[in-house]
């Protein structure tokens, strides 16, 4: 496990933020520094992610969530699906508290040791905005249904869709983060839905493709 550098961290993270025209105040960069160094210490005995550098957790995992989370302004109820160590769900919360005091994000995934982390980051951050389900997404019911249902390398897309459509309320969108275009998976979406729209990401330090694809319902 390499130590972790604070100041190397903080400095990665406000450059890299400054980057992406996201203005963190002193008290969101403290969270998420403190939620990855939550995520390094739990890695060690759960797994959370294949990555066991801190900085390249920063690149990868913190950053790669923090560029998206502009496409999720005006959502009020998200919804992140095999939400793992809480990518974007628990970077996305951490903003919001902030930048969208509205907004509330569920996480649900089927692994428990993943969902007890959740249940610990949230606690221990304080995020007050946060809700952990551990269970299938196609067999979660809720009371009320989200605008926006997100998910990060979960699963194909018509998966995605067929598993969590019922959670989706009117006039809702799915927002899929990807890697390379998934040109193959789009022409296999479930009937009656569409991509209405793909934006590639430029994530500091990382020099691999990413898109986010927006589907909602077809008219």
């Amino acid at each position: 496990m390499a130590t972790i550098n604070t100041n190397t961290l903080a400095g990665t993270l406000r450059t890299g933020a400054l980057e992406l025209g996201l203005d963190l105040n002193p008290a969101q960069q403290e969270k998420l520094l403190a939620y990855l160094a939550l995520m390094a210490k739990w890695n060690k005995v759960y797994n959370l992610t294949a990555l066991r550098d801190p900085q390249q957790m920063m690149t990868h995992h913190l950053l790669d969530s923090l560029a998206a989370v502009a496409a999720f302004s005006g959502a009020r109820n998200v919804l992140d699906v095999g939400a793992g160590g809480g990518l974007p769900g628990i970077v996305l919360a951490i903003w919001a508290e902030q930048a969208a005091p509205d907004m509330r994000i569920s996480m649900i995934d089927t692994v428990h040791k993943k969902t007890a982390f959740l249940t610990q980051a949230k606690a221990e951050l304080q995020l007050s905005n946060v809700s952990v389900y551990t269970a299938r997404v196609e067999q979660l019911q809720v009371e009320q249904l989200f605008d926006v249902i997100t998910s990060r390398a979960f699963a194909e897309l018509n998966d995605f869709i067929n598993w969590s459509q019922h959670l989706l309320q009117a006039g809702g969108r799915y927002i899929a983060m990807k890697g390379v275009l998934p040109a193959d998976e789009i022409s296999r979406l479930p009937a009656g839905w569409k991509v209405t729209g793909n934006r590639q990401l430029q994530v500091p330090g990382l020099d691999v493709e990413r898109h986010l694809i927006f589907i909602e319902r077809g008219h």
